[in-house]
């Protein structure tokens, strides 16, 4: 029980700390404690909670989606050559190097390119996508 209450504080830190950071990643990081939560406690009960909540709770936060002016310019703009690549592109997982990445002028945090004919929005210095546009 001593460790669970431990490993709740720790989630309660690590999450305090996403919020007042960054206002647009709490949705995500509320939503990843959630589901992060969930699953550790379906594998190692009330300690597993504790740390899937942290582990969720991180994620989450950093896998925020871009904010609306940012999926409008990548929408807006005329698309790059579509670069065809055999791995699934996946939301929190990065780009292959062999995709040329196109940075978001008025915002360094994204870039975007156009990969199996699907624009694709990228966190550039991870290269992980953050969102797919259909």
């Amino acid at each position: 029980m001593k460790k669970f209450v431990i490993a709740t504080a720790i989630a309660a830190l690590v999450a305090g700390t996403a919020f007042a950071q960054d206002p647009n990643k709490q949705a995500g990081t509320a939503a990843g404690m959630v589901g992060g939560a969930a699953a550790g406690a379906v594998v190692g009960g009330p300690i597993g909670a504790g740390v899937g909540a942290v582990v969720g709770g991180t994620l989450g936060g950093a896998l925020t989606p871009p904010p609306p002016e940012i999926v409008t310019y990548v929408e807006q703009q005329p698309a790059p050559p579509s670069v065809v690549v055999q791995e699934r592109v996946v939301i929190g997982k990065p780009i292959p190097t062999a995709v040329i990445l196109t940075p978001v002028p008025d915002n360094p945090r994204y870039a975007y390119a156009v990969v199996n004919d699907q624009r694709v929005i990228v966190e550039p210095q991870s290269r992980t996508v953050v969102q797919v546009l259909n």
